[in-house]
């Protein structure tokens, strides 16, 4: 299933057709492209489309689409973004695979498109926020989790003690320093990204002005650095460690659930195993994993059933956000 490049957004049409990354950014429910030299920057207020092409050894192209959803944008946007992305992929074949990315829950794919990391700023059009220029903002303290050895994914936690545990790499990014808390159980290839995440730190938002320092965990406050580090959090109290639950990662896994959209509403399949045989080609499928959500179109399936159950995906995925939002 496909549609010409000509009934489609205006911004949509000649993309995918060389190797690269395109990116647009859902303003007044239209995709605006984002010329290349502001490529990895993100607003938290906003909603993206990033298309990655990658040309195949046999002059063809693969297609990667990312619908990407600032914590601050509003369900509209969120949903405009998830229909354009279904229209550029039947655009483009209907043969693109297609990824929905929270703030703060990237998949490592999107992140490897941006080196080091990505690091939303506040502001987007939507929301009504500004865009401010990084250097015309009051800097405020922030403390960020990094992980990965690979694929950087860098977090703001709460600046606060509780966040800081023994199995990450923390940054905290003060006004004159940043501080790299290194934990005690981390390794070195993840402290070697951290540091990247710091110098892009230093060179994006301080212009290159300021102290870094790196902070082991356990070396306590017979160093200068770690003192002035710790002060910062009300003085030095040791962290706690793991319960015997979390050691052994023991927790409750979700109920795997298979939906069918049809005309309009999502029907429980039943199964005993989960086999291709289900699905029927026809027809849309949303499998349901609790953390994580797929949805699978049929060959044969029309781009209104498509836009559809994709809808039908981006209202269950913010439901389930709101759910867990809640809880805490």
């Amino acid at each position: 299933m496909s549609i010409s490049m000509k009934n489609l957004d205006p911004a949509f049409r000649g993309a995918g057709q060389k190797d690269g990354l395109e990116i647009w950014r859902i303003e007044n429910f239209k995709p605006v492209p984002v010329p290349t030299s502001s490529h990895g920057k993100f607003y938290m207020g906003d909603s993206y489309i990033i298309l990655k092409t990658t040309a195949l050894k046999n002059g063809s192209f693969r297609h990667d689409i990312h619908y990407w959803l600032g914590k601050d944008t509003s369900q509209d946007e969120a949903g405009t973004a998830a229909i354009l992305t279904v229209e550029l992929d039947a655009a483009l074949g209907g043969r693109a695979v297609q990824y929905r990315e929270s703030q703060g829950n990237e998949t490592e794919k999107l992140l490897s498109y941006f080196r080091p990391c990505i690091m939303p700023q506040p502001g987007g059009v939507a929301s009504g926020f500004n865009h401010v220029e990084v250097n015309e903002q009051e800097h405020v303290t922030r403390l960020y989790v990094c992980r990965g050895k690979h694929v950087v994914h860098v977090k703001e936690v709460p600046f606060a003690r509780s966040s800081l545990n023994h199995d990450d790499i923390f940054i905290l990014d003060t006004k004159s320093k940043i501080f790299q808390f290194n934990g005690s159980n981390s390794c070195i290839q993840e402290r070697g990204k951290a540091l990247e995440v710091v110098q892009y730190i230093k060179d994006t938002f301080h212009e290159g002005k300021c102290e870094v320092a790196a902070v082991e965990d356990g070396k306590l406050m017979a160093d200068a650095e770690a003192g002035e580090f710790w002060a910062l959090f009300g003085g030095f109290a040791p962290l706690p460690r793991k319960t015997a639950s979390e050691e052994t990662g023991e927790e409750t896994e979700a109920a795997v659930k298979l939906l069918c959209f049809n005309q309009g509403q999502l029907e429980p399949i039943g199964f005993e195993s989960l086999t291709h045989d289900l699905l029927e080609t026809n027809k849309c499928y949303l499998l349901d994993c609790g953390a994580q959500m797929y949805v699978w179109m049929g060959r044969t399936t029309s781009l209104q059933q498509r836009k559809g159950a994709s809808e039908a995906a981006e209202r269950n995925c913010s439901l389930v956000i709101a759910e867990q939002n809640h809880m805490l």
